[in-house]
């Protein structure tokens, strides 16, 4: 494995609370690394140790091999890409992503920036301002910015978070796209699970300053080591202990056969999504649970007697 950047029981503890506590991993060249998790959970506090705008308590950070924990941010071959994509107002779309590079005095600054916008599907904007480009274009310049410099990591904050639903899915495509296509190691945060799971090659699952787990996508989702990443990850019907994922939830009018697990209920409610139905219903103790059914089924209406049921190769067990 050609590790680019490590983490070694890093923690960042504050006078109040701890943001970041013993966090070991590695980041492999040229892979999409997502760090997942709630709100304060301390993904984004990792990232700006990563960065250097903030120093950890304890811990080692490699870049290459090397230490880097004493190196300032302009000092490290990190590269960050902001929430806000922080682009100088008063500069042109071209002078933003020349910046960093006439800030380290390269050669070939001109064509090096417009060999960036023409790989973020910029090009022919260069003479814009930021207030003169859309959202997403203002997403791709501050991508474009970042990477000219060459990054050993490029650092991702939350940057699709303030884009437009359907804008953020076809960027959240481009931006993998783009990765694959210069090969640079991104470490993307984000709190949305299902753009997580689309975009990358691993991700880690954190909670409370802490990693819950760290693995290929289809592995956290299928397998995942405790409750917290079971149901942060995605919807799940907790039945007497047992989760069962929606899509894995099946609804029957009639009772199913004996190898299925299975629980007598009666619909709630049944949502048309346009790729499925949403069906909700009650168990007979009272507890409500969701199935995610085709919408080429036959249909439910509040009311119906059915039984809920599942396979047992679908059900997720955890130890107390």
């Amino acid at each position: 494995m050609d590790a680019v950047l490590e983490l070694r029981e890093v923690s960042k503890h504050y006078a109040t609370h701890r943001a970041v506590h013993d966090v070991s991993l590695t980041l492999r060249r040229g892979e999409f690394f997502s760090l997942l998790g709630p709100s304060g959970c301390g993904k984004t506090t990792t990232l700006r140790l990563v960065a250097g705008f903030e120093q950890p308590t304890s811990g080692e950070l490699l870049l290459n091999g090397a230490d880097i924990h004493h190196l300032k941010p302009y000092e490290r071959n990190v590269s960050t890409v902001f929430q806000n994509y922080a682009l100088f107002p008063h500069l042109t779309v071209q002078q933003n992503v020349e910046f960093g590079l006439r800030r380290k005095a390269e050669n070939h600054i001109e064509q090096r920036a417009r060999e960036a916008l023409e790989l973020v599907q910029l090009a022919g904007k260069e003479a814009r301002r930021p207030s003169e480009i859309s959202g997403g274009e203002r997403q791709r310049v501050a991508l474009a910015r970042s990477l000219v410099v060459a990054p050993d990591v490029l650092l991702l904050d939350e940057p699709l978070s303030a884009l437009d639903p359907k804008l953020r899915k076809q960027v959240r495509a481009e931006l993998k796209n783009i990765q694959r296509r210069v090969g640079i190691t991104f470490l993307f945060v984000t709190h949305d699970q299902e753009e997580a799971l689309a975009m990358s090659d691993r991700l880690a699952v954190m909670n409370s300053g802490e990693l819950q787990q760290v693995g290929v996508p289809e592995e956290l989702y299928l397998r995942p080591r405790n409750r917290f990443v079971a149901s942060f990850l995605g919807g799940i019907n907790w039945i007497n202990g047992v989760g069962v994922r929606p899509e894995a939830t099946r609804i029957a009018r009639e009772r199913p056969a004996v190898e299925a697990r299975h629980r007598a209920a009666s619909v709630v409610a049944s949502t048309f999504l346009g790729n499925c139905v949403q069906v909700e219903a009650r168990l007979e103790d009272g507890q409500l649970v969701l199935a995610e059914i085709s919408r080429l089924e036959q249909t439910m209406a509040p009311g119906d007697a059915v039984y809920v049921w599942w396979r047992p190769a679908d059900e997720l067990t955890f130890p107390e």
